[in-house]
This record gives structure tokens, sequence and C-alpha cells, in this order.
């Protein structure tokens, strides 16, 4: 015999289904768009451009300024105003960041020659500082490129420098290296590139006490592969048309998409989930995780498709005007 419920259960057991159902259709939204900014090398790999390139096209995000990184800062800057004025979003305030000498070539420099000359006022480590300031706990610093400009602004002002909110990076290799793509045995870690290449910079942001949320080798490897590609490209966007220039600028053939990931973090933490750890940055520019409170947030791993299906339907979205 089928035990019958009693009504005051059934009532209870609805009036929790409402509760629960009126609970998932009213998530608060975001207070308002999140303060972000930029420092980037963009111009020689193109993946700061698509990097950029989401940060631009997301209202979640409030760019309040995008530094330039190592090498030709003031070329790199040019590239970004143009960038800028071909999407009709010169409102965003560009610093030039320290300039050095680099070995990596400079691929999109003829792109870049055609932009607007910056306006070098202010130099990338204190416009950060001038930011970080104004924005008390407010503002995400997303680094895809050397850390130069970063140190720089710690041995000016660290204590400015931990009013950020956090520092989402791309950089580093805990587990995995170059082209360890889970098709091989993984050959273990690499010196990473944004890592090495400014040593120094990069262990005192590891030790400066601002969050810090890593996306290294490990979740970075996403290849943007000839599909893909004739898709974003065949969209006739301003964007998306500079885009494609770049990209044939920058004349190899499959992009990965390292930086990109940093953005996309910034937007939506699930596409990479991270395991805090203590990360040591060593002389010769390993990222090893070694014992210790944890001083970073790390995501070891990453869906590919899950944020190709995130990250392409925005890069191809229309102008608002």
């Amino acid at each position: 015999m089928k035990k019958k419920t009693k009504p005051w259960a059934l009532a209870l057991l609805l009036a929790l289904s409402l509760t629960s159902a009126a609970r998932a259709q009213h998530t608060p939204p975001r207070a308002g768009p999140d303060s972000i900014l930029i420092d980037t090398d963009i111009g020689d790999d193109v993946d700061d451009a698509f990097a950029v390139g989401l940060a631009l096209q997301s209202p979640e995000l409030k760019i309040e300024g995008i530094s330039t990184a190592w090498g030709n800062t003031a070329l790199r800057a040019r590239l970004v105003r143009r960038l800028l004025a071909e999407t009709s979003q010169t409102a965003v305030p560009v610093a030039v960041g320290i300039a050095t000498k680099s070995p990596s070539p400079f691929t999109q420099a003829r792109w870049a020659e055609r932009g607007p000359a910056p306006d070098s006022r202010v130099s990338a480590p204190e416009f950060l500082l001038q930011q970080a300031a104004a924005h008390p706990g407010e503002i995400t610093l997303v680094a895809i490129g050397p850390l130069t400009n970063i140190g720089a602004a710690i041995d000016r002002d660290p204590a400015t420098f931990r009013k950020l909110k956090r520092v989402v990076l791309m950089g580093g290799s805990v587990r995995k290296g170059y082209g360890d793509l889970g098709f091989f045995p993984d050959r273990g870690p690499e010196a990473e590139y944004n890592i090495h290449t400014d040593i120094p910079a990069a262990q005192k942001l590891f030790r400066s006490g601002v969050p810090i949320y890593m996306m290294p080798l490990d979740s970075t490897q996403l290849k943007l592969d000839e599909v893909k590609r004739a898709i974003l490209f065949g969209q006739g966007t301003p964007l998306t048309d500079a885009l494609a220039l770049l990209y044939h600028e920058w004349g190899q053939q499959t992009p990965t998409l390292f930086d990109v990931m940093a953005v996309a973090y910034a937007l939506d933490a699930n596409l990479c989930p991270a395991t805090p750890m203590h990360i040591d940055v060593t002389d010769d520019g390993f990222t090893r995780e070694t014992s210790g409170a944890p001083n970073a947030s790390v995501c070891l791993s990453s869906d590919s498709d899950k944020f190709f299906h995130y990250v392409l339907p925005r890069l191809m979205r229309k102008p608002a005007h």
C-alpha cells in the first residue's frame, strides 16, 4: 500500500521549490563593469591583439587603461591606439611602458606605424600606480607580457601597488611546457617567455602580496585553427577585420591564444578553475610549485571547446552603434 504524502508536506515542498526557482531567476547581477588595466607586449605574437579585442567586446569590463610592455613600447602604443580607433574606443587611455631591447621580431610593426602617436607624459608604471590609488581595491591588472612595468611600479611604491584588487597573469609553466597538448607524455615545465624575459620583475610580483591568478602554459595553449579563423575573419566587423590584418602580418599559420585566457578568466573564472599554490620564481625563470602559504591561484587545465564557445561569439559581435 502506497503511503500518502500529507498536505502540509506537499505545501512545504512546493514552497521550497518556488523559493529555489526564485533564487535561481534572481541571482544578483554584477553591480557594474569590473575595472581592469591591461599591460601587454602587443605586436610580436598576435594573441595579445585577440586578448585586447576580447576586452573591448565585453561590456562587463571597464578598461581604465592599456599600457605597453617590453621592446619598442612607443610603437606598441601606436598599435593599441590604432586598434582603439578602428573599434571606435579612443577614450581608453594608453600609456607607454619602459623601452628595452628585444630579440623578438615586432611582426605587426607596419600596421602599428599607421597608428596615432601616443601621449607619453605619464609612463606605464606611474599610470598603473595612479589608477591603483584612484580605485583602491577595485582594479584587476591583466598582465600579458613581460613584467618590467609591473616590477618598476612595485619598486616605486609597493604600498600603492597593493591597492590593486588582483593580478590576472598569463605566465609561467607549472607541470607542462610548450607543445604539451596531451597527445604525448608531458615533458615537464619550461621557463615561459613572459616570466623568463624579466625574472627579477616576476619575482617582485610573486612577493608583492597582491592576489595573483596565474594562467600558465598548462592551461593556455589554445589553438585558433583554420576553421575557427574562417568563421571569425568572415564576419567583416571593424574588430575582426583588424584582427585578420594583424594575423596576416604576423605571418604564421595557427595562433595560440595564450593571452586571451587571462582576459577570459577576468570575465568568467569558470573557464579556468584555479588551485591555490605557493609559486617560487627561480633565478633561471621557472615557476616552481613549492611548500608554503599560497601566493597564487593557478589554473592547471582548461576546456578548449568551452573556451572557444565563449570567446568567438564575443569577438564576432557587431558594434552596438
